[in-house]
């Protein structure tokens, strides 16, 4: 077949001539971002996510009611590897922040981009708010990105008639279900693309018959664990709509042009141009516009589309680079403005501000993974202040029970250092450990809602507040610290009163 250009379109059957690899630089620029993330990583602290996610990880399954196992599990196996630290649980995340800058370049490469639009595209992506805070702390959103952004470049590479690749895409989707089910959501999406836009062709290849049902047999168990436990992942996606969903419909359009900074939002645009253009791939174009109104009719998360985000800006970083070449000053403005927006980038998402600072700054308002990172060993102390203040007889007795996963987390963290009774919640997953055994007769509580434990105990009373020591306006701050004596049902039936999702 006759060669063609690197941007121009394929046809089925044809292969494209893309521009060699510009290896160094952005490896350079995926090593940069690295070394910038485990720097800034031992400031303020652990976050309320990474706390639960090293709590599951204690104890390994195949899934839990509000997470499937892979990011709990990367939590176990970093403390194994790293030490109990909180640098240690943020060294996989600062990796795969890295990964995902290769994926990004490697992506705009296979959409024709030559060397300076791959290092636009690696330099552009590594600073921006979305893949600093995935990067630098122990969440699912960090894990997700590079599975989404892998699959986007083998989707392009079948759509444009390598059928081979959708066994590619599938083996992606099935193992980036162990990390969140939200796949499942770039590949309808891309699914109603191709029905509505086109390549219809795609549909009688044995290539995608062969991902699809490879994406099932390998996510399989997973199938399996929400089958059997009464499918969690609705009844969460229940309770995020009923707790967030306003907020998150509200919140939706800002954040699309924030989660990777306004510069790199017009990059979006362009790039959603470029794709529409090619027919092959105006079914990817298509995909974001039909993940944002399912995500908005289901009250998910801005955050859950950021895959198809970071592949609008890949495409569109070719368009750009070849306009930044045609003279003027155009090659400034656009390295000005990805520069501002890395600075703010960093600011925002990375622990610059003192947590004394922290409080009244647009950060505090924005971030909230910097606002839930403040004051948890302080958290601690406060409740093993409580607690040493027990009688001999009461602490034999003792459990603590929280109201969120991220308490227990913390209590969990710092128990062998303050010899803490063991920790209680009715949170998500943490109400199928069980209850308190029967001998316990005291709980020391942290609650929003003290109302809530003195109608099912003989007695409560406060004992103290919680302070992060900075005065930080987070979920936790000062929360009333009680101790509640004799429950008026035995645990077993008291128990499910205290369960609750969120």
């Amino acid at each position: 077949m006759p060669a063609t250009s690197p941007s121009a379109p394929r046809t089925p059957g044809t292969t494209a001539p893309a521009a060699p690899f510009a290896g160094r630089p952005v490896g350079a620029v995926a090593l940069a971002a690295f070394a910038v993330l485990l720097v800034a990583s031992p400031r303020y602290g652990y976050h309320r996510d990474e706390l639960y996610f090293r709590m599951l990880g204690e104890h390994p399954a195949l899934g839990y009611f509000d997470t499937p196992p892979l990011t709990p599990l990367i939590a176990r196996a970093s403390v194994a590897v790293f030490g109990d630290t909180v640098v240690a649980l943020r060294v996989v995340p600062a990796l795969i922040a890295s990964l995902t800058v290769v994926l990004v370049a490697l992506l705009a490469r296979e959409l024709g981009g030559d060397r300076g639009t791959q290092i636009v595209a690696a330099a552009g992506i590594a600073t921006t708010s979305l893949l600093l805070i995935g990067g630098h702390s122990l969440l699912t959103l960090g894990v997700d990105l590079p599975f989404w952004v892998a699959a986007a470049l083998f989707a392009v590479r079948a759509l444009r008639g390598d059928g081979r690749w959708w066994l590619a895409v599938g083996a992606v989707a099935g193992v980036a279900t162990y990390n969140r089910q939200l796949i499942v959501l770039f590949l309808v999406s891309l699914g109603v693309g191709v029905l509505v836009a086109g390549p219809r062709d795609v549909l009688r290849e044995r290539g995608l018959w062969l991902g699809a049902l490879l994406a099932l047999v390998i996510a399989a168990p997973n199938l399996v664990y929400q089958a059997t436990h009464g499918w969690p992942q609705l009844v969460m996606a229940g309770a995020l709509e009923a707790d967030e969903g306003a907020d998150n419909r509200l919140a939706f359009l800002p954040l699309q042009l924030l989660l990777l900074g306004p510069p790199q939002a017009v990059l979006q645009v362009v790039g959603a141009v470029r794709l529409w253009r090619e027919p092959r791939l105006r079914c990817l174009a298509l995909a974001y516009p039909l993940a944002c109104a399912l995500t908005l009719y289901s009250g998910g998360r801005p955050d859950y589309v950021a895959g198809l985000l970071v592949l609008l800006f890949a495409a569109g970083c070719g368009p750009v680079v070849r306009w930044m070449s045609s003279g003027g000053g155009r090659r400034v403005l656009v390295a000005g403005a990805l520069a501002v927006n890395a600075v703010t980038s960093v600011v925002i998402a990375l622990p610059v501000i003192p947590p004394s600072a922290l409080e009244g700054t647009p950060v505090a308002g924005i971030n909230e993974v910097a606002r839930e990172s403040i004051g948890w060993p302080e958290f601690a102390a406060r409740v093993a202040a409580v607690v040493d203040g027990l009688t001999p007889e009461e602490r034999a007795r003792a459990v603590l029970l929280t109201d969120n996963y991220g308490e227990a987390g913390a209590l969990d963290r710092y128990a062998d250092q303050y010899g803490l009774p063991e920790v209680h919640s009715g949170h998500n997953e943490l109400y199928w450990r069980g209850p308190p055994p029967a001998s316990a007769r005291v709980a020391v509580v942290v609650t929003d809602s003290p109302g809530g434990y003195a109608r099912a105990f003989t007695t409560c009373e406060e004992r103290g507040r919680i302070d992060n020591g900075v005065g930080l306006s987070n979920e936790e701050q000062n929360l009333p610290v009680l101790v509640c004596r004799d429950p008026l049902l035995p645990w077993p039936r008291l128990w499910p009163e205290m369960r609750h999702h969120s």
